[in-house]
């Protein structure tokens, strides 16, 4: 009889909703009648006037002068299914397969890694944001690389010393939690990173670039990440002066509140480097967000196999996947110092982000749309790419030469 009332009253109970809600203006963001919609929370970011309603109520049709749009606080999910250096067949592909498995006498793809290393290996001044689970910025491949923030790390505890509206903020920043440390408890973020920066030495593997600076942003937990989160990192990426960002993860339907944040990135000259997704999906038929939206900084990207064919799980579009890269079997770094081999689009981003990063090292100031424009000249088409990509695989040393 107790668990029969238990249940009686659970199915009682209402379920809340968030919403993510952009304001009109600035000034109204006490208005009670928001207030009387449910709990209230502000984002302070500078990317538009933002507030979070978590409410019983139906909210996503209202229509209130407050209001410029609202839409559900959506969720997103990560976009995956050196000694080490020879089982790299995306950057040095001499006769090892996909599967690390050796074709002997046939030479397979790569993004001509080696080729591009003679021309650079990048620049400290190129500032990356893996927006992600987070990064481990102790790894021993990428603790050279990690963009630290010196007036923090020399600062004073619990002050924001470089008055960024963030508090001890010297690795990063951890949206999922809403704290400073934006550590890896997942492994997605780590294994991105060392794609686009593991350092050039005796130890674990080579990053695309081996001078880089990379920001660790972490939105996603072991449930994904909301909308709000996504708002918060690109806004807080965009306060630290970085020239790309790169983004394993979509999901979720359209949001008019992303799409207006990459395009304040874009004001701010920042590429956005986007997974196409792993659900064998036609994007140009149905859409895969955020790769999807079109906004000239969005590079999408799709998956490539070791002999050159869009990998099995990756989404593909003659118009709206922009190119594809390595993105089967990459061996990449994960916390704790060791390395793991994973798959999907997810792979192939960080691939695209650190040959952006090399551009950017031989040619600064580079714009957005020229960024977009070099990497698609950069690719090289075949029939196995033709039907499913703007243009083909990207090579490394087509994009700074």
């Amino acid at each position: 009889m107790k668990l029969l009332v238990a249940m009686m009253a659970l199915s009682a109970c209402a379920f809340s909703t968030e919403y993510v809600v952009k304001l009109k203006n600035k000034h109204i963001k006490s208005f009670s009648s928001l207030r009387a919609l449910g709990e209230v929370r502000e984002l302070d970011v500078s990317v538009g006037d933002f507030v979070v309603i978590k409410s019983e109520q139906k909210l996503d049709l209202l229509d209130h002068p407050a209001i410029e749009y609202i839409e559900e606080n959506i969720r997103y999910n990560i976009s995956t299914h050196d000694e080490l250096f020879k089982k790299q067949w995306a950057l040095s592909n001499n006769g090892w397969n996909s599967w690390g498995g050796l074709l002997p006498g046939k030479k397979e793809i790569d993004i001509e890694a080696e080729e591009a290393w003679t021309i650079t290996k990048g620049d400290r001044n190129v500032k990356i944001a893996v927006i992600d689970t987070g990064v481990d910025y102790n790894h021993k491949d990428l603790v050279k690389n990690i963009m630290v923030n010196e007036a923090e790390k020399n600062g004073v505890e619990g002050v924001d010393d470089d008055g960024n509206g963030y508090i001890d903020d010297i690795y990063g920043y951890d949206f999922a939690n809403d704290d400073a440390d934006p550590m890896d408890d997942h492994g997605h973020g780590t294994h991105c990173a060392g794609v686009i920066g593991a350092s050039h030495d005796t130890f674990g593997i080579a990053g695309v670039m081996n001078n880089v600076q990379i920001l660790p942003i972490k939105f996603l937990g072991p449930q994904g990440g909301t909308l709000e989160g996504a708002i918060k990192s690109i806004d807080y990426a965009i306060k630290r002066g970085v020239n790309v960002m790169s983004n394993s993860w979509g999901g979720g339907g359209f949001s008019q509140a992303l799409k207006d944040v990459i395009i304040e990135a874009n004001k701010a000259g920042i590429i956005f480097i986007a997974a196409a997704g792993n659900e064998r999906n036609n994007n140009d038929e149905r859409a895969s967000y955020p790769a999807t939206y079109d906004v000239e900084n969005i590079i999408s990207v799709g998956a490539l196999d070791g002999r050159g064919k869009k990998a099995s799980f990756s989404n593909y579009g003659k118009e709206t996947v922009h190119l594809f890269a390595p993105g089967v079997n990459i061996l990449s770094t994960v916390p704790g110092d060791k390395h793991k081999k994973m798959s999907g689009t997810s792979m192939a981003t960080p691939y695209v982000s650190g040959i952006v990063g090399l551009m950017l090292s031989v040619e600064p100031g580079m714009t957005p749309v020229e960024i977009k424009r070099r990497a698609l000249d950069s690719t090289t088409n075949t029939d196995k790419l033709e039907p499913y990509s703007q243009a083909g695989y990207i090579s490394a040393h087509k994009a700074v030469r």
